[in-house]
């Protein structure tokens, strides 16, 4: 992909974001990556049965609302740390308390493993919600890429199972239709951070298969589902260059003409995960402040 169709300030930071390593190596990585701190937010950890979790307390007052947090890493790799900036931001600026879920990659745990490993993390945190000081009601489900994919599956699943159910869903690029991957014509673009090629890669390895079959389990590839009324408000945010581009407008479409409420939020010139590995930018540092105000209109609507 021509990288005159980046926006300037995004060029730097992609390129120390650009990976190619077996994935081992991707994996302790991330594990080892330095970790944020904050005074006004106390990190402790809990367990969902097997399914590790952080959960990031505001020690200022609590607006009463939570968030499930799903990290991404193409359903490969990744670690509920990873995101640990943008759990201390918004748990400290919206008074929210979120769980940020560790899951079971693939190709050794196909699907619905990381599923239902989400969907433990959810239970856990209706269990626990008046100790967190969440109401129920107010709890939300968000992810970055193949999180918000898992994110926006878990959504269904919880609209199917009735019960309690999310106030909203907060979506970060995320991967939510396998027929991109077997669309082979898109592995010439070579899209930043994460192409075709991965993308192949991590479907296949979640569905322990091919990828593109004419049908797939329920919950496994959520973009593809039809029956999307009565879904929880939607954000949906994306690059407008990034591979996964098509499939989340598809999507937020998808959901609107089924008469769920969606903010979408397209930025221009910018790859895949920008938000994550270029969060000192002023483009991702707005993104960030417009998602939060939107997460916290929604979690008070309730």
């Amino acid at each position: 992909m021509d990288v005159e169709r980046v926006l300037p300030e995004l060029r730097e930071p992609m390129k120390r974001a650009q990976v190619s390593a077996p994935r081992w190596l991707v994996r302790t990585a991330v594990r080892l990556m330095p970790v944020p701190k904050s005074e006004a937010v106390q990190v402790e950890r809990a367990r969902a049965g097997a399914v590790r979790l952080r959960v990031y307390r505001p020690q200022g007052s609590l607006s009463g609302a939570g968030l499930l947090w799903i990290h991404g890493g193409g359903l490969l790799f990744g670690d509920a740390r990873q995101d640990e900036a943008l759990c201390l931001s918004t748990a400290e600026r919206l008074g929210m308390v979120i769980v940020s879920a560790n899951y079971r990659f693939a190709p050794e745990h196909p699907f619905p493993a990381a599923h239902d490993d989400v969907r433990a993390a959810w239970g856990w945190m209706l269990d626990h919600a008046a100790s967190l000081g969440i109401d129920p009601r107010r709890l939300a489900v968000g992810g970055e890429s193949a999180g918000a994919g898992l994110a926006a599956a878990l959504v269904q699943r919880l609209a199917d199972d009735g019960g309690v159910q999310p106030c909203a869903q907060w979506l970060f690029a995320p991967m939510l239709d396998d027929r991109t991957a077997a669309r082979p014509e898109l592995d010439a673009e070579q899209h930043f951070v994460w192409d075709n090629a991965a993308n192949r890669e991590g479907w296949s390895g979640y569905f322990g298969g091919p990828v593109g079959a004419e049908t797939v389990p329920p919950y496994a590839a959520p973009g593809r589902r039809t029956d999307l009324a009565g879904l929880p408000p939607a954000f949906l945010t994306w690059g407008d260059i990034e591979l996964f581009a098509a499939e989340d407008r598809a999507y937020a479409e998808a959901l609107a003409r089924a008469g769920v409420p969606v903010t979408s939020d397209i930025v221009e010139g910018a790859p895949h995960g920008f938000e994550n590995w270029a969060k000192e930018t002023p483009v991702a540092e707005a993104l960030i402040g417009r998602a939060q105000h939107w997460l916290r209109e929604a979690a008070a609507a309730r």
